[in-house]
């Protein structure tokens, strides 16, 4: 088979892939000129500078996997890939290592004015006074994300004297206790008790701008603030506004909103230290990205499952497990976003019915990655779900069952979260057509469609609910797709689970769940 290597990959990878396949190294090729060959290939690796789109996918007819020599998989769509079949597969472990080291070099970097010094000397100015740093010793640091990488950063830092904070509501105290890491219930203390915060948050719809005007006004004067995660995370101009006026004392940036950029506000401000995006850039964290995604797609070319998967075109799956891939990432992000005081212990996931006549542990790691996708600072695949969740100090049980009294098969998730709440949620599959559905959710049976955009309420039952929360919607230009109302009895609790067409601001969230007396009120993104 032909492969194609559309950018730079460590020889090693390029090696590995010729060792059964036709590889052409062909880099810097145009959109027009990545169309017009795609057809030729039935693999294509290519790291941050290539894009494969819908219409390279479209244009790719023989195409069969989708490799990227790295972490992200920004430069990829991914959806497109899967209406087509086309598996999209990544190197999930590759740069951990790399990027906590670059965190520490930005570090300390930050501390001694190191790239400052630097300037000024080589510009023929010896400027000792102006560039006085602060030693790490006996310093608190905060980590935002006790992930993998966020992990290793929290090692190295002990050794420096460090005492260490963190938020991340699914990291179980006792492995932080282990870590002499210290957890925090909100990102708020964190910023007020720490004098160094360095963040490894996953980029998603609730972490975006999390670090503004705001969370920078609770911090201490003389702190500094590192973001070697996600662009978007941190609001650049509103940290240049905070570093100019003196309410904190330096930032250090590896990533932006916007890349590749040579313009932020953020440029050229005597406390801060940028860096183009480099924590990934190591000849190390390279050449393990490229072996390791040169085994991927030989997998995939030869027909076998890929672990390291990000879409359900895994591989080879039994047919009638292949609709439960979805379904269960799906319960297991809306398992973690029902559960937003963290998780913890056991989370049991049942296979019910004749569903459970297979072997499903690929359907359990399914869950898996959904419940881990919004929480881990990296992609999470099928390969890393089980060690990301181990790190997290959550174990999965699975039981499998042939009996089912409502459905043919069912799959349910259920655990507990910190704060000892039970949490439930569970769905089927339909024929003809392989037709998702949420049955039950909060522990109350709902019928419902699973869509991109959901929002979930638990309410006391009471007349004129519903008619409430579509006013809400409708003044925010929230369109319901599909509504339903489940419960146990009336008058008692209720459960509305909501399709949307689009994603709802969590302004709007707010004020439904008050205008309603909701109990819980929760917006999701599912895919």
């Amino acid at each position: 088979m032909r492969i194609l290597v559309a950018d730079n990959l460590a020889e090693s990878g390029v090696a590995a892939l010729g060792e059964h396949h036709d590889v052409d190294v062909k880099t810097g090729l145009s959109k027009e000129e990545l169309v017009a060959i795609a057809d030729a290939y039935d693999a294509i690796v290519v790291r941050s500078q290539t894009t494969i789109d819908a219409d390279v996918i479209a244009a790719a007819k023989r195409l069969k996997v989708i490799a990227r020599a790295g972490v992200g998989l920004d430069n990829v769509d991914v959806d497109a890939a899967t209406k087509a079949g086309v598996i999209v597969c990544n190197a999930p472990q590759s740069n951990i290592l790399s990027a906590a080291e670059h965190t520490m070099a930005l570090l300390l970097a930050l501390a001694r004015n190191i790239p400052q010094a630097h300037h000024a000397l080589v510009q023929g100015r010896w400027e000792r006074s102006t560039w006085t740093g602060v030693e790490l010793h006996e310093k608190v640091l905060g980590v935002l994300g006790l992930g993998r990488i966020g992990t290793l950063v929290a090692q190295r830092a002990h050794a420096f004297g460090m005492r260490l904070i963190a938020y991340d509501p699914f990291v179980s105290p006792e492995r932080a206790a282990r870590l002499g890491v210290q957890l925090h219930d909100t990102v708020e203390e964190v910023l007020a008790s720490a004098d160094f915060v360095t963040c490894h948050l996953p980029r998603t719809p609730e972490t975006v701008g999390l670090l503004g005007r705001e969370g920078l006004a609770r911090m201490k004067p003389t702190a500094r603030l590192l973001n070697v995660a996600r662009g978007g995370i941190v609001v650049e101009e509103e940290l240049a506004e905070a570093l100019r006026d003196g309410v904190i004392a330096g930032a250090a940036l590896d990533v932006f909103d916007a890349e590749p950029t040579t313009e932020s506000p953020l440029f050229g401000l005597p406390n801060v230290v940028v860096t183009p995006h480099l924590g990934a850039s190591t000849d190390e964290a390279q050449d393990k990205a490229g072996t390791q995604v040169a085994g991927y797609v030989n997998l995939a070319l030869a027909g076998e499952f890929v672990p390291s998967a990000v879409n359900v075109a895994g591989g080879p799956v039994a047919d009638e497990l292949k609709p439960y891939l979805p379904l269960g990432e799906e319960l297991g992000r809306l398992f973690t976003a029902l559960s937003d005081q963290g998780l913890t212990g056991e989370i049991t996931v049942e296979f019910l019915g004749a569903i459970a006549e297979s072997d499903c542990r690929v359907v359990g790691l399914s869950v898996l990655k959904g419940l881990l996708a919004q929480v881990s600072g990296e992609p999470v695949t099928y390969v890393n779900a089980p060690l990301l969740a181990d790190e997290r100090g959550l174990n999965l049980r699975e039981i499998s069952d042939q009996h089912s009294e409502d459905y043919v098969s069912l799959l349910r998730v259920s655990g507990s979260t910190r704060d000892g709440r039970p949490i439930r949620v569970a769905g089927t599959v339909l024929q003809p057509g392989n037709r998702e559905r949420l049955i039950e959710v909060w522990n109350t049976p709902v019928d419902v469609e699973p869509t991109q955009h959901m929002a979930f309420f638990r309410y006391r039952d009471r007349p004129g609910v519903i008619g409430e929360v579509g006013t809400g919607f409708g003044e925010a230009g929230v369109n319901i797709a599909a509504a339903q109302v489940g419960r146990r009895a009336a008058e008692g609790e209720a459960i509305m689970a909501l399709s949307l067409d689009e994603a709802v601001p969590p302004e709007v969230m707010r004020r439904i769940s008050s205008a309603i007396g909701a109990v819980e009120g929760r917006a999701i993104t599912l895919g």
